[in-house]
């Protein structure tokens, strides 16, 4: 049990210091935190998609952000490294992120066009399916969501669980609360359900020449097995006995 609780403060603090980034380092896009602990104190990894935002002008911000977070959840001589995400389009948190500050920018009025295109985006990028609702205070709207839905994404089982990428971010506008939601599932995931044949197996028939009567004839005579001969009759030859008997009773008769 204790490294079952070990593991999970371990996630619940990488949660709360991948927060705590988002708040104090605006459109950055960014991915994931990771920390690590090292002999040297506390390791902090960054994935986004653009490096120089965070690091800012002569790397005032990333000092910044080393202060605060070493105050905030008191790690040991704190050191952060960056890592640029190489396809933020199949990124689930990067997509969201440049929706909702798209709909910051233009509103919520462009909402259709918006989602087209980050879909386009991503299943350009290589990803098998994407899914992006976006719900909430949107104008000129009759349900309560939209749906931006192309290609094949897993809905169910161990593959949409840990397999298909997914966020959920919010974003408050003048018309009110929006959210948005996508779902990933990227390119060279394994399916259970994908078969493919490496080898198609050939078999050579050897072709027999001759007329198809005489070969069934033959194959059923090799297939049957001998019958024996059968016995002769001994009743009949009673008949001949009783005739040649009579015969020489009439030849007897003559001599005398």
């Amino acid at each position: 049990m204790a490294i079952e609780r070990k593991f999970v403060d371990q996630n619940m603090r990488e949660f709360r210091i991948k927060r705590f980034v988002e708040e104090n380092v605006q459109r950055v896009g960014l991915s994931d935190v990771k920390l690590k602990k090292t002999p040297l104190g506390d390791k902090i990894v960054i994935h986004a998609s653009r490096p120089g935002l965070v690091v800012g002008r002569g790397g005032a911000s990333i000092q910044l952000l080393t202060r605060q977070l070493k105050e905030e959840f008191n790690l040991d001589n704190p050191q952060i490294e960056i890592e640029e995400i190489e396809k933020p389009d199949l990124d689930a948190d990067i997509v969201a992120e440049r929706v909702l500050n798209t709909l910051e920018r233009f509103g919520s009025g462009r909402t259709k066009s918006i989602g087209h295109r980050a879909m386009a985006d991503t299943i350009r990028a290589g990803a098998l399916g994407v899914e992006i609702i976006i719900s909430g205070k949107i104008p000129s709207m009759r349900a309560k969501s939209w749906r931006f839905y192309q290609g094949y994404l897993k809905k169910a089982g161990d593959i949409a669980v840990i397999g298909v990428d997914k966020s959920i971010k919010s974003v408050t506008l003048k018309s009110g609360a929006v959210g948005i939601r996508v779902s990933i599932m990227p390119p060279g995931l394994v399916l259970p359900d994908n078969i493919t044949l490496t080898e198609q197996l050939v078999t050579e028939v050897e072709e027999v020449t001759g007329q198809p009567e005489a070969l069934e004839t033959e194959a059923i005579a090799d297939a049957k097995p001998a019958k024996a001969e059968p016995k002769a009759d001994k009743a009949k030859p009673k008949a001949n006995e009783k005739n040649v008997s009579e015969e020489q009773s009439s030849e007897t008769e003559d001599k005398q």
